[in-house]
């Protein structure tokens, strides 16, 4: 009970703190943030890819809506609506793909509302449904970034093992492969194959460095202080079990 009292108390401080940050951004500059190489190579490849008239690629993995692995599928949307509103003013728009039917469509709807608001032509086709096991999945993966003229490919999702496979796809087609997963399995794949892994955290900032919103960029703020906050705690506690207070 203890727990969950404790667990609760740190979600509603971080939720306060990234209110805090949100308002005080809009009174003031937001500092700057550290740079991740990874992402400044994202921007150029999005700014290239509209001059060249080539596609962007976003995939959002397997996961789900009703369980952990829906904040980095919320993450992958929030990055699509992004890039799909950047990329807007080119006759290509980004094409995505999921291993899950909910998610797909979000993502339809994401490439469809951000179509009307900035004028674009909506295309159906934009976003699918690659596969619903993780090697159909990756199948039908291989063949957008093969048949689709593709620029980048950026993997914001829950992955596994299969993973390897579209990083190859990438490799082979001469595109640049950026990838990130809430996976530890994954993880270890894609820092090996990918052109530019994102590792841990990085995965969740994404929405930061994409400049998605002042939200974004609050949560990485108030994930500062919360995380000196649990290291003092740790200090203070294995101070207090030493001198035998604990």
């Amino acid at each position: 009970m203890v727990m969950k009292i404790l667990g609760l108390v740190f979600i509603l401080a971080f939720l306060g703190l990234m209110i805090f940050f949100t308002i005080k951004s809009r009174r003031q500059r937001v500092g700057s943030i550290r740079e991740i190489s990874a992402f400044n190579r994202l921007r150029r490849s999005i700014g290239l890819s509209v001059e060249s008239g080539r596609r962007m690629h976003l995939s959002l993995g397997r996961g789900n809506l009703i369980s952990t692995q829906s904040a980095v599928a919320f993450v992958g949307l929030s990055s699509l609506a992004r890039i799909a509103r950047v990329t807007s003013v080119s006759d290509r728009p980004p094409v995505s793909t999921s291993g899950d039917g909910s998610v797909t469509i979000l993502m339809q709807d994401t490439l469809r509302t951000t179509a009307r608001q900035y004028g674009g032509e909506y295309d159906p086709m934009s976003g699918q449904l690659s596969g619903l096991t993780p090697f159909s999945y990756a199948a039908g993966t291989l063949s957008i970034i093969h048949d689709e003229d593709i620029s980048a490919n950026l993997l914001l999702g829950s992955f596994g093992s299969e993973v390897a496979l579209i990083n190859e796809a990438g490799e082979r087609s001469g595109s640049l492969t950026l990838a990130g997963t809430d996976n530890v399995a994954a993880q270890a794949v894609i820092y090996a194959s990918a052109h530019e892994p994102l590792i841990g955290e990085e995965t969740y900032a994404s929405g930061a460095y994409l400049g998605v919103g002042r939200m974004h960029v609050a949560s990485l703020q108030a994930q500062d202080i919360l995380r000196w906050v649990l290291a003092g705690a740790i200090v203070i506690g294995s101070i207090l079990k030493l001198v035998g207070v604990l």
